[in-house]
């Protein structure tokens, strides 16, 4: 875990100075995303408005616990995370509270936010389905359910069933198909594998690029981000993006987001840093710096997000997948997806 101030690294010994108490120049930060992918969007906003920002980064669980256990004492204003179910386990562990801004309802869609303000997406990730071009015609895919089909034997990659981005697609099968079609699914998905699921995405891109198997399901960013990396381009260059469900849902889609800790002491400025961060400027970052998609329709895509094509993304109510999360993980479970 790291702690850094955005304008100088800090010593441990200011850990002590971290203190919950209201200061009109600082807010504090926890993010379970990585340092490099937040910090220089803390940097602008401080430059911008003089507000120091304090970021501990560690992983998102593990902050939320630590909110929880500091109680009233947390120093915490602003807890940053990938992926809804997250924002969601904050939301119900109660370390969150709502806050209500007309730039943030405005700019960020109603599916991507919290219906009452307790957490809000800033960024969009798709996760679509990734196939070798070498090995399979785009002609034979159409859905998720269809990688279900017995055509797609021991030819599927995919991480884990404790990977939240997995339990999320999984909970929005169940919101639009019930339990029991999802569950079916679910059978038919894990019986197609090529391996036991290991790895990140990137793992899986490789595999496929390997030769382990024909069919990835993975973020866009993860392969945008190896079309970015001569060291990984070559892998990368062999799989294509294919979306499914355009003709019924869309494309299972995800946020990276944030909320307001319960007991902020800098609620203000933790609410300024959150507008900020949906800024046409800031998003234009997000976009270019790590392939996410923005939040705002007047924002390209990176120039490689844009090779991927257009799709029609889901628009279920992203609060769905945090509610059906505890569902997702016992049917993947019963399903033997490991």
């Amino acid at each position: 875990m790291k702690l850094v101030s955005v304008i100088s690294l800090v010593g441990a010994s200011v850990l002590s100075s971290f203190l919950p108490m209201a200061n009109a120049a600082e807010v504090n930060v926890y993010s379970g995303r990585q340092e490099e992918l937040v910090k220089p969007l803390l940097e602008r906003f401080t430059a911008e408005t003089g507000i120091k920002v304090n970021l501990i980064t560690g992983k998102a669980d593990e902050l939320i616990s630590r909110m929880v256990s500091e109680g009233r004492n947390s120093p915490a204003d602003i807890i940053i995370s990938s992926d809804v179910g997250r924002l969601y386990r904050a939301k119900q562990q109660q370390v969150l509270q709502a806050v209500q801004s007309d730039t943030l309802t405005e700019t960020i869609p109603s599916a991507l936010r919290d219906p009452n303000g307790y957490w809000y997406g800033l960024t969009m990730r798709a996760r679509p389905i990734m196939y070798v071009t070498a090995k399979v015609d785009a002609s034979e895919l159409s859905t998720y359910a269809d990688l279900a089909n017995a055509k797609w034997k021991g030819r599927i990659c995919v991480r884990s069933s404790d990977n939240i981005y997995n339990q999320s697609l999984t909970a929005s099968f169940i919101a639009h198909d019930g339990a029991a079609a999802t569950a079916k699914w679910a059978q038919g998905f894990v019986a197609n594998f090529a391996q036991p699921p290991r790895g990140g995405d990137r793992d899986q891109i490789k595999a496929a690029a390997a030769g382990m198997c024909d069919i990835v399901i993975a973020n866009t960013y993860y392969l945008a981000g190896m079309l970015a990396d001569d060291s990984q381009k070559a892998a990368a260059e062999k799989l294509s993006v294919f979306w499914p469900n355009q003709a019924t849902d869309g494309v299972h889609v995800n946020i990276s987001g944030a909320g307001v800790a319960k007991y902020a002491p800098n609620k203000a400025q933790a609410v300024k840093l959150l507008e900020f961060m949906t800024t046409a400027d800031a998003q234009r970052w997000y976009a270019e710096a790590n392939h996410e998609y923005s939040i705002r329709a007047d924002v390209a895509s990176s120039d490689i997000l844009q090779r991927f094509g257009e799709f029609k993304a889901d628009t279920l109510q992203l609060e769905n997948l945090g509610e059906l999360n505890a569902d997702a993980i016992r049917l993947m479970d019963r399903a033997g997806w490991k």
